[in-house]
């Protein structure tokens, strides 16, 4: 919309571009002379914004941008390749588009709230039935991309109404998660619909591997915030990468529910930390992608301000990041640990065994976080029909021991018990 006194200014800038436009007299008597259509590539539209508001557009006039689907001119295509040598990101649209795409993205907050509830009462019921699938479905319902790219877009380009809403959003959504999932979770102990003990739940596939989450973790979180900020600053849709974010958050806050429904607060330290780690972390990067991508406040002089911004976020974040990571480098470290003693015990076993007994199965307890320490080694040995058990205890009990990695602090000197079970087989050496 062209202000009374603007239009030969709007035109001559226009003409100057190489663009073609088309201009419509204005008869509403509201203050404008003329409505100008004109075609762009995206990654033209946020410098010709610029030249428009430098002749003083911005001020007095609507500006809308929508997508067309096809330009069919020679003209237009020789605009296409003067802004592709012009810009090195061809791909980018323009910051207002980015707002506005990063605003989309935030539902409001009865629909948050609703969708957040019912994707951790749905992910709590999958890690329940240890079903990958209904673990899944939970990721797709997640409202959880949005309120992450709106605090980033917001920080990158000084809106801070919008950053302070995707921090809230994230703040309650991943509260009110944890507290449905404890909830239902709690329901189906209670009511002896899911009649297990806590050892028979941690068992389960969905729940057991989250419980110990190691290092490899955060690179789902890593990859879903880059892929997030990327999706969001090239106008591509959102979806599939709020299923990858989802997924980073989702199944994890589910377990806390269910080691919080079955009254184990230590088993919650993994997957709580594993939460935490993964909201940092797609906050972290899609910050720094944001930024690199060259995305800046509007006005100049506020470019300082936003800098100083991210980059004190992206300190803060940082900083915890690397001191909760640090967990997962332990959680790494601790499996490795227990890797090498499962394999070294059953060799050490399989060297004591007599010809004519067989290790049948070893079943290794462990306790601690993140620094898991054997508590329990059950070993099973099989002898023939007829035979006697070899008698093993005396011998492999101190070696066990031995091999075992010790707790850390206090506890360093604590033993292992070793129970050792014996079965008739027909062959022991098969």
């Amino acid at each position: 919309m062209v202000p009374t006194g603007k239009r030969d200014t709007i035109l001559q800038t226009l003409d100057e571009e190489g663009i073609d436009y088309a201009v419509s007299d204005e008869t509403s008597g509201r203050g404008y002379t003329a409505l100008v259509s004109f075609p762009l590539p995206a990654q033209a539209v946020e410098p010709v914004l610029e030249q428009l508001r430098e002749v003083g557009i911005e001020r007095d006039a609507y500006t809308v941008v929508v997508d067309a689907e096809t330009v069919v001119s020679k003209r237009f295509q020789d605009l296409e390749e003067k802004y592709e040598e012009e810009n090195e990101d061809s791909n980018r649209i323009a910051r207002e588009e980015l707002a506005a795409s990063a605003g989309e993205l935030a539902p409001p907050f009865s629909s948050f709230l609703l969708m957040t509830i019912v994707s951790a009462v749905v992910a709590t019921a999958g890690v329940l039935l240890d079903s990958p699938a209904v673990v899944v479905g939970s990721m797709v319902i997640a409202p959880l991309v949005g309120p992450a790219m709106s605090t980033s877009v917001g920080t990158v380009i000084d809106d801070r109404e919008m950053a302070f809403k995707g921090i809230k959003l994230q703040v309650i959504g991943v509260t009110i998660a944890i507290a449905a999932a404890a909830v239902f979770a709690t329901l189906l102990r209670v009511l002896g619909i899911v009649p297990m003990t806590a050892e028979e739940v941690f068992a389960l596939g969905e729940v057991h591997e989250r419980l110990a989450p190691d290092v490899l973790s955060l690179v789902i979180a890593l990859g879903a915030g880059a892929a997030g900020a990327a999706a969001v600053s090239t106008g591509v849709s959102a979806a599939l990468v709020g299923v990858m974010i989802a997924a980073a958050l989702v199944p994890p806050i589910a377990v806390v529910g269910v080691a919080l429904a079955w009254g184990e607060p230590v088993a919650m330290l993994g997957p709580l930390v594993l939460v935490l780690v993964n909201i940092l972390s797609i906050n972290f990067v899609a910050l720094i992608v944001l930024w690199q991508m060259g995305y800046r406040p509007r006005l100049w002089f506020r470019e300082d301000e936003a800098r100083s911004t991210t980059v004190s976020r992206v300190a803060a974040i940082g900083a915890i990041l690397l001191l909760l990571s640090s967990v997962l480098v332990g959680v790494s470290y601790g499996t490795y640990r227990t890797s090498t003693f499962e394999q070294e015990t059953e060799q050490v076993i399989m060297s004591e065994l007599p010809a004519d007994a067989s290790l049948v199965s070893m079943h290794v307890e462990y306790e601690g976080f993140p620094f898991q320490t054997p508590s329990r080694v059950i070993v099973t040995i099989g002898y023939p029909p007829g035979g006697t058990p070899p008698d093993l205890g005396d011998d492999i009990r101190p070696l066990i021991d031995e091999l075992a990695p010790k707790p850390l602090g206090p506890l360093g000197s604590q033993h292992v018990t070793v129970e050792i079970r014996y079965i008739v087989v027909d062959d022991p050496r098969r």
